[in-house]
């Protein structure tokens, strides 16, 4: 597609905890667009304080896509996900509202720009032996498989990762290529969008702190009692959301294996290690503007710059500021 031609879209991502949404909700606002989010978990009903979820308040001053779409026992994966969210923003270009597709997974944000591998498509006698195996013998004798067949893909995987360790997986049984070689040839490309990414970032140590604070604020906001709460709903911790930060851990708490302390110590921890693999990844990306979180006048001139030959004007103040 001309780029030209193409909607313009501004993405705003970054690692967990650095800010994102405060910044997307004061230049949403400022342009009277709507946020589009490219979170992997806020998309479950039910999983809030533990995903960070905007909040009700939050979302009435600005509106929100991609949030609470899908029940936590429901498929999602990045193809479901550009579908809905390129659903989305061809109403809102229609409108004449600008996007702002905000957000931490990286592997959704590059699907939606660039678009998804042409891989085989799912084979669910396949899928359902690999799944039948996890069940077996657990995820480390999956990984452990996935290390001697596709060890390009077994070092870009998380070992916890089923989802994208069966995929992967499949796709070397069903090509015998690696899943990395297909999106090699891929590459991405598509460009159905014209965007502008600004990446926000902190000096580790601030970002270290913002982490264990969250961590701690989210137990305070009641986080153990949302787990409680989904599980009691028939949620089994084994489910993929289930798995994810914080919800596994606070799980495997209240199962009795380990006290609360240690199952927050964890949670900051390994929420550590994923800011650090999701900044791994966007730091590959030469397109990225990088500000800090507080930046947000410089972030506004460079939407101002970017939307400036489009319809689209500022509208006010910066959502939740007084004129």
């Amino acid at each position: 597609m001309d780029g030209s031609a193409s909607p313009p879209l501004i993405v705003i991502l970054g690692p967990t905890g650095v800010g994102k949404t405060a910044l997307a909700l004061s230049l949403a606002g400022r342009w009277g667009g709507e946020i589009v989010g490219a979170d992997s978990l806020q998309v479950y009903r039910g999983m809030d304080i533990g995903t960070a979820k905007p909040t009700p308040a939050e979302q009435r001053l600005v509106p929100h896509h991609l949030i609470d779409v899908v029940d936590p026992d429901e498929p999602f994966d990045a193809s479901r996900y550009c579908e809905m969210a390129r659903r989305t923003i061809a109403g809102l270009t229609a409108a004449g509202k600008p996007a702002f597709v905000v957000g931490g997974s990286g592997l959704y944000i590059r699907a939606l720009l660039g678009g998804l591998i042409d891989g085989p498509g799912a084979d669910e006698s396949l899928r359902l032996s690999l799944k039948e195996e996890q069940r077996r013998l657990g995820i480390a004798a999956l990984y452990a498989r996935l290390r001697l067949r596709d060890p390009q893909a077994a070092k870009r995987i998380d070992r916890r990762d089923a989802v994208r360790i069966i995929r992967a997986l499949e796709v070397f049984e069903l090509t015998g290529r690696s899943i990395v070689d297909h999106q090699r040839d891929h590459g991405f490309q598509q460009r159905p969008y014209r965007a502008l990414k600004i990446g926000l970032t902190v000096e580790r140590a601030e970002l270290l702190a913002r982490i264990d604070a969250r961590a701690e604020r989210m137990i305070a906001d009641g986080f153990v009692a949302e787990v409680r709460r989904l599980l009691e709903r028939g949620y089994h911790r084994d489910l993929k959301p289930m798995q994810s930060l914080g919800y596994r851990h606070l799980a495997a708490h209240l199962a009795g294996e380990g006290d609360l302390a240690a199952a927050v110590r964890l949670i900051k921890r390994d929420t550590r290690r994923y800011a650090k693999r999701q900044l791994t990844w966007f730091c590959r990306d030469p397109e990225i503007r990088w500000l800090a979180p507080h930046d947000a006048e410089r972030a506004a001139g460079l939407v101002g710059s970017f939307l400036g030959g489009e319809r689209y004007a500022p509208c006010g103040p910066p959502a939740g500021e007084k004129s």
